[in-house]
């Protein structure tokens, strides 16, 4: 439980009544819990959607259907996005956004999937409109959503550049299909001698801050720079008239916002991805894993930047 806006330290491991799932939920006996930054933000109260407190975080989970609910069966495995309460043995969670999991996949690399993979899905396919051939750069790169978007660009037939921060990232970002990798201090210097000058087709950035105008003046005519959030802290703003000299877009990509407007949404992308998850194409590098009564230290751990690979909870 989030017990007071104050950081992870202000989370409690306490008893509470298990949840009741209504008519249009599934209720799933947690395996596992994949930490994810909104959690981080959420414990400050900095991320846009506030819970009441005390409330219990946690995006994404894999478990078990505990009892039938529409088309799923007591016992079917699943991943699911309860957006909150996942951080939990059993959690509520709304019809569309339980996910059947594919045989043999298992349930720590499960719980990695919902959140980063369907958000970079959403990012690359409907918003970039990334086409085979492209390049795309990744703000970090060795992060949880990072790393998801270098290996679905890849997967798509892109051409990834990694911006990271430490070697240990550029080791996740390689293995999650980044072609190359550049270090966040005068990445622009080194995208343009990569790219021959020309720049790239696409920027994923979900750190932005004061890397935002170089990755600007990154893209190559006609470019894509997708928002993702501002892990970075600060919210940097754009001088519209590079738009207006290069032909390039910057596009919001508000996942949760959109999958709220278009509840079928994230069925069909899963959908998409099952076929990637099967061939190992999408693979997910795993970082540490906390018991639940060590969840403000799992929280702790992408607070401070160490997390190499996704952190998870285990729940039981």
């Amino acid at each position: 439980m989030i017990t007071a806006l104050t950081g992870p330290d202000a989370v409690r491991v306490q008893e509470r009544p298990e949840p009741v799932p209504e008519s249009h939920q599934v209720l799933i006996d947690v395996e596992y819990a994949g930490v994810t930054f909104p959690d981080v933000l959420q414990t400050r109260g900095e991320y846009q959607r506030r819970p009441d407190l005390p409330f219990t975080p946690g995006w994404e989970v894999s478990g078990v259907v505990r009892a039938d609910a529409g088309d799923l069966r007591a016992g079917d495995r699943v991943a699911a996005m309860p957006v909150t309460g996942g951080l939990a043995e059993s959690v509520a969670v709304d019809r569309h956004m339980v996910f059947p999991l594919p045989d043999g996949l298992p349930f720590d690399k499960a719980a990695a999937l919902p959140l980063n993979y369907l958000t970079a899905h959403f990012a690359l396919t409907r918003r970039a409109q990334l086409t085979r051939g492209e390049t795309v750069l990744v703000h970090g790169a060795g992060g949880g959503l990072g790393s998801a978007a270098c290996q679905l660009a890849a997967a798509y037939g892109a051409r990834v550049i990694a911006v990271v921060s430490t070697p240990e990232k550029e080791e996740v970002a390689r293995r999650a299909g980044a072609h190359d990798a550049v270090p966040v201090d005068g990445f622009r210097d080194a995208v343009g001698r990569l790219t021959g000058g020309r720049g790239v087709d696409v920027v994923v950035d979900p750190v932005g801050g004061d890397r935002f105008t170089d990755s600007l003046r990154s893209l190559a005519r006609e470019g894509r720079l997708l928002v993702l959030g501002f892990t970075g802290g600060e919210i940097p703003t754009v001088t519209v008239n590079r738009l207006l000299l290069t032909n390039t877009s910057v596009l919001g990509v508000a996942s949760a916002e959109f999958w709220s407007d278009e509840p079928g949404h994230p069925a069909r992308q899963w959908r998409d991805l099952v076929p990637l998850i099967g061939s190992g194409a999408i693979d997910p590098p795993l970082g540490p894993v906390f018991p639940l009564e060590d969840a403000a230290a799992a929280i702790r751990e992408l607070d401070e930047r160490r997390a190499v690979g996704r952190v998870l909870v285990r729940a039981r």
